[in-house]
């Protein structure tokens, strides 16, 4: 079982002066050796980026892009310095970036003190690239840590506004984006309607199946010059999700691939070795592309378990038609509860599961954070509007009407003569067949969540219950802003629940087809409706912030006002807030 995120003994070491640094060929690239033809012309054209800090170290990147394709290899050095003028270098040292690598260089630099922030850079034969910083973990008592989460960024959907409004931040801890960090689709498919417009078509033009594939998606989204900001301002700590692979991934396949795509298994090794090349995230082992699943210490505040919902061990999604008669509709839920309950259902696997338990039992921060990438919260509709056959507008307003007939027949003397007038002018609506919709009992209205996989979300609970920690999920996912309180199968409060909005792929409004004056209703509706959740926003894209103190964690969700352009203000209007008190599991 993992025990610590700064486990290294797979780096290969090399130390300079007083400050060593640890550099690891199986991150990227190999040390310096001195031979002047790799002295090559080659610029920073994806800009800099680091992540996955630790108290005494920070994992730096970048890509060598060489002037001459011909060339094979580049030598690139680098610099790590406590001032942004680098008067003050710590450490530093020299690597050679190879055709094999994509001419990717990560570096683990080590020997750093906790809680600072750093600067650094990267040089080769002719260019300096621009200066990035990013901060190691403090130690001991901290009293405050600020973070922006995000997810969900389709290049060709939008501009990457949002990655902008993320860089205005000047006092953020790091950056957790939460996945679907690139998307693997063709030109012309989901959310390209405007790609030609905004002159955002994907490269390759075509879907991602090889290395090569993935590698070229990457190396696109780099050169988004809001992304390349917010990569070289703030650590960033992330963990996938299914379109850095194929829509709706599980361990062994995906909605997104067929039989005549190829092996699924070596699709996904390809996408998961780009990955790990182009983010600044530290490998358990060299060459493991596959377990992400690990820990971040904020001193005495925060504990933040970054999880793999996604592509180590989840079991294929159920789905609803598999329990529906195709002659008569009749939907079997005894055998639906069955499996949706199994104990032997997993999303984390057994291995990953006994680690997060372990790190929740062993914890004594004040803040246990839960960083992954599926609603985990409960999310139940009524049967009619979960399987299409009403809108959320329309369950409402027959539900109303239904309502105020019930009302009539029982003789309520309250009912004005608005609401008769009404009821009168309506009631034809309300035929059997709408009245048997209204009376559907409440299903998850998506089963690729934590509500497909019930057991395994009760022990988690449970383990997070019997510390009596605070505890906090964050997701990403659904391209919306939610805020929940998280209720066991008892239905005792054990913690909170706040989901991110996206980058630029399109929500509930997108697939509900709903106009703008139809949003602010639909929400209520929505809130109204779900047992548990406080807050939605199922229509503008943006970010999370999430400030800890010892007393209080407040979530704030952050908007702009269009991606159609790269003019764009903060969505103010739009903006929301919610806090959770310390020693209170719920929202404010």
């Amino acid at each position: 079982m993992k025990l610590s995120v700064t486990r290294r003994d797979f780096l290969a070491m090399s130390s300079k002066g007083v400050g060593a640094v640890v550099v690891s060929c199986g991150l990227m690239g190999c040390v310096f050796d001195d031979d002047d033809e790799k002295s090559v012309n080659a610029d920073f054209l994806h800009g800099v980026a680091s992540g996955d800090p630790t108290h005494d170290a920070i994992i730096l990147w970048t890509r060598a892009t060489p002037e001459n394709s011909q060339d094979n290899e580049v030598k690139v050095s680098w610099e790590v310095a406590t001032d942004e003028n680098f008067d003050s270098v710590v450490t530093d040292g020299q690597m050679v970036a190879t055709v094999d690598q994509d001419f990717i260089v990560k570096v683990d630099a080590v020997g750093l003190e906790a809680g600072t922030i750093y600067y650094y850079r990267f040089k080769t034969a002719n260019k300096v690239s621009v200066v990035g910083q990013g901060r190691t973990l403090p130690e001991g008592a901290v009293s405050a840590a600020k973070f922006a989460v995000m997810s969900c960024a389709n290049y060709p959907a939008g501009y990457f506004n949002v990655y902008e409004l993320a860089a205005q931040q000047d006092d953020l801890d790091a950056v957790i984006h939460l996945g679907d960090y690139i998307y693997e689709y063709a030109r012309g498919e989901y959310a390209s309607e405007k790609a030609v417009e905004y002159d955002r078509q994907v490269l390759p033009e075509g879907e991602l199946f090889t290395l090569a594939d993935y590698r070229t998606r990457y190396g696109q989204y780099r050169t988004d010059t809001s992304l390349q900001k917010l990569h070289s301002a703030v650590a960033f700590i992330t963990v996938w999700d299914d379109h850095e692979v194929a829509n709706d991934t599980w361990r062994d396949g995906a909605e997104n691939h067929n039989d005549d795509e190829g092996d699924f298994d070596t699709r996904k090794q390809a996408a998961l070795q780009a990955y790990f090349e182009w983010l600044p995230i530290r490998p358990w082992t060299e060459g493991n592309h596959e377990e992400i699943y690990r820990s971040f210490a904020f001193g005495d505040l925060v504990d933040l378990h970054m999880l793999d919902t996604r592509v180590l061990a989840r079991d294929k999604q159920l789905e609803y038609a598999t329990y529906t008669d195709p002659a008569t509709g009749a939907f079997d839920s005894q055998q639906f509860m069955a499996d949706v309950t199994n104990t032997e259902r997993t999303m984390l696997g057994q291995e990953q599961l006994l680690w997060l338990q372990s790190s929740l039992l062993q914890s004594t921060a004040k803040w246990q954070v839960l960083g992954q990438q599926v609603l985990m919260g409960s999310m139940l509709l009524p049967a009619a509007i979960a399987t299409l056959q009403m809108s959320i507008p329309e369950f409402a307003r027959l539900g109303g009407l239904a309502q105020l007939a019930a009302r009539a027949q029982a003789g309520d003397p309250s009912l004005t003569a608005e609401e008769l007038a009404y009821l009168q002018q309506n009631q034809a609506e309300l035929t059997d067949e709408v009245l048997a919709l209204l009376q559907l009992p409440a299903i998850p209205y998506n089963l690729d969540a934590w509500d497909g996989y019930a057991y395994e979300r009760e022990v988690i609970f449970a383990s997070a219950k019997s510390m009596g920690h605070n505890l906090v999920v964050i997701a990403g996912d659904t391209h919306n802003a939610w805020a929940s309180d998280l209720t066991d199968a008892a239905g005792d409060t054990v913690g909170v629940e706040f989901a991110t909005s996206s980058v630029t792929s399109p929500g509930l409004e997108y697939y509900l087809g709903l106009p703008d004056e139809q949003i602010p209703a639909t929400e209520a509706a929505l809130v109204d409706l779900v047992t548990n959740l406080k807050y939605t926003n199922i229509n503008d894209r943006g970010l999370l912030l999430l400030t800890f103190t010892q007393d209080e964690v407040k979530s704030e969700w952050m908007y702009v006002d269009t991606i159609a352009s790269k003019t764009f203000t903060e969505n103010s209007s739009r903006s929301h807030s919610v806090t959770s008190a310390a020693g209170n599991p719920a929202i404010n």
